[in-house]
């Protein structure tokens, strides 16, 4: 019998080391590394996915090219007749491609590729399921209202066994939920652990790349947001992809972590149905909440997300602070910007904020990053600070600096349509970003301003 040989892994980062360290050299996380058994047994045929052979049946080894000898030709992807999950991909699937799905749990990821899987109609699909049973998978298909007579469903977690079914079934697409239940027997370790999940995707990653099948994995995520396994895992498949929301509400976002075929600032919406996932064709409408009458402490911000634009409505609270420490807290807004414009308006603007407790939220449950957004903010805490509404047809988008100025935002015209396609009558830009762009051509009255001060006389007087 073979003496077993451990190795210690970290489960951060995915180095290893003959000996248990208490931080990583590589990642400089602590208390990281696990011991794992690592003795492999034989490879033969029975256990291993055509482990020294290749697609074609023989070993072949690469030989270096000239770059102007390699030809190129662009590669038809796959349409998922999903509008959002095309946008994000870059286009659509592309052949042998490995793509990482990963969200909190109950967040959809499951009804989102199996409701993927079911509008491919003219494509053979292999379903691999190591979390729910076939009846689970029936009831949710059911649900949905769809019917997909090439959709094959297998619960299995052994990859051996799993890449049996594939060699007889010959799929166009297979999906995998989740890579975190797969085991392969070549490692003696346990589900879930480093060295089985960098094992399993490695084998589908082969068979991806040397079939060119796609191959979409859905990945648990740790209480920290990141997907769970060896950061190792993220650098071997090509795309990764963030499916997130809060389940109290009904919209979903789906973010391109990492994409080598696109476009890695991407967003596709989808709002959860009892019948599965509706695709938001307009998300500007759904952020906007619809008033009868016109409140303090809201305004409107022009953003963009990858390629859309979007409208949004950012609200803010400003209360008297009742204990010394004033508050400052902000939801789907970065804090430390935040702090940022509010010291901007005390010192360049007289306004006295260190006595009042400051609320931010972006609604719609969004998290955005976009500079353009700080007009927005600004006009929202001065409304709600001197309780005076800001009228519904008036929209931001420009980004302050800190001596107060209004600096130019990026793709003005796309936010200045967007605005125009929902009926708003007048947006304040900077006074820098209108050069080469015809206003005119635009339906709403746009107000170039130099200063945050010109934005607040504008609104207040």
């Amino acid at each position: 019998m073979a003496k077993i040989k451990t190795v210690y892994f970290c489960q951060n980062c995915g180095a290893q080391s003959a000996k248990w360290i208490g931080r990583c050299p590589s990642c400089g996380e602590w208390n990281t590394y696990v011991e794992e058994v690592v003795q492999k047994e034989e490879l033969t045929p029975a256990n291993a996915w055509k482990a020294s052979t290749s697609v074609g049946g023989t070993s072949k080894a690469a030989k270096p090219k000239p770059l102007g000898e390699i030809l190129y030709e662009e590669e038809s992807r796959l349409n998922t007749h999903d509008g959002e999950l095309n946008r994000v991909l870059g286009g659509g699937l592309v052949p042998g491609s490995l793509v990482l799905i990963g969200g909190e749990p109950g967040i959809g990821k499951s009804t989102l590729m199996l409701q993927i899987a079911m509008q491919l109609k003219d494509l053979r699909i292999l379903y691999v399921s190591g979390e729910e049973s076939e009846q689970q998978i029936k009831m949710r298909a059911e649900r949905m209202g769809q019917q997909h007579p090439g959709l094959y469903i297998l619960t299995e977690t052994s990859t051996q066994n799993i890449f049996k079914q594939i060699d007889a079934l010959q799929p166009n697409v297979v999906v995998v939920d989740s890579i975190q239940t797969l085991h392969s027997q070549l490692v003696e370790s346990g589900a879930g652990s480093v060295s089985q999940v960098r094992e399993c995707t490695t084998e589908l990653l082969k068979y991806a790349k040397e079939t060119g099948v796609p191959v979409l994995l859905i990945g648990h995520i740790t209480k920290d947001g990141s997907i769970a396994g060896p950061k190792i895992l993220e650098h071997m498949v090509d795309t990764v992809l963030q499916f997130e929301g809060d389940r109290h509400l009904t919209y979903r976002i789906l973010r391109t972590v990492k994409n080598r075929f696109g476009s890695t600032s991407e967003l596709g919406i989808y709002e959860m149905q009892g019948s599965g996932l509706r695709q938001v064709s307009n998300p500007s409408e759904i952020l906007l909440s619809q008033r009868d009458e016109q409140l303090s402490g809201v305004a409107i911000g022009a953003t963009l997300e990858g390629n859309r634009p979007l409208l949004v409505e950012v609200q803010a609270l400003v209360t008297p602070s009742t204990y010394g420490t004033p508050q400052r807290s902000s939801t789907g807004f970065d804090a430390k910007r935040l702090q940022m414009l509010l010291a901007v308006l005390e010192k360049r603007s007289g306004l006295r904020l260190g006595q009042h407790d400051v609320f931010l939220n972006i609604a719609g449950g969004l998290r955005l990053e976009d500079p353009a957004l700080d007009a927005a903010v600004c006009a929202a805490v001065v409304s709600s600070l001197n309780d005076i509404p800001i009228p519904g047809d008036v929209c931001f988008a420009a980004e302050v600096g800190l001596s107060g100025e209004i600096r130019a935002v990026s793709r003005l015209d796309q936010r200045l349509s967007e605005a125009e396609k929902l009926g708003f009558q007048e947006m304040y830009i900077s006074q820098f970003n209108g050069r080469g762009l015809d206003l005119g051509r635009f339906g709403l009255k746009v107000h170039p301003v130099g200063r945050l001060d010109e934005v607040l006389s504008g609104l207040f007087g």
